[in-house]
């Protein structure tokens, strides 16, 4: 099992940065591929960034690419979401999950994977 507490959402302006973390425990977090997604008011849940287990792979929606980063720290169980050049459309709640049965060389991007998910973080992107 895995629990997840994500942090570190707030108010933006366009332009700005934010890095977003999830704090996560429980003895499968070093096996568990972790992802990012979002869900804006009115839309579907979104998959938005993952990684693989040891942090070597990751994959990234279109929206996002080149913008968003994710990185992990297996020996503080932590996950992090580095976000850039944010526009107002990246505006959601944003939520940490772990995928704690990965295929290999496949990160997940749907949400049945995903088997854990925190309570969400508010990012949003205004002037």
């Amino acid at each position: 099992q895995v629990q997840l507490v994500e942090s570190g959402g707030s108010l933006v302006q366009p332009g700005d940065s934010l890095a977003l973390s999830c704090a996560a425990s429980g003895r499968t977090f070093s096996v568990s591929a972790m992802g990012w997604f979002r869900q804006a008011p009115g839309k579907e849940r979104e998959f938005v960034a993952g990684l693989s287990p040891s942090g070597g792979r990751t994959h990234y929606s279109d929206s996002v690419k080149g913008r968003f980063t994710i990185s992990r720290d297996n020996a503080k169980k932590m996950v992090y979401l580095q976000m850039d050049s944010l526009r107002p459309e990246d505006t959601a709640v944003y939520y940490c999950a772990a995928d704690t049965t990965p295929v290999a060389n496949h990160i997940a991007t749907v949400l049945r994977r995903y088997r854990y998910w925190g309570q969400g973080t508010q990012v949003t992107v205004s002037s």
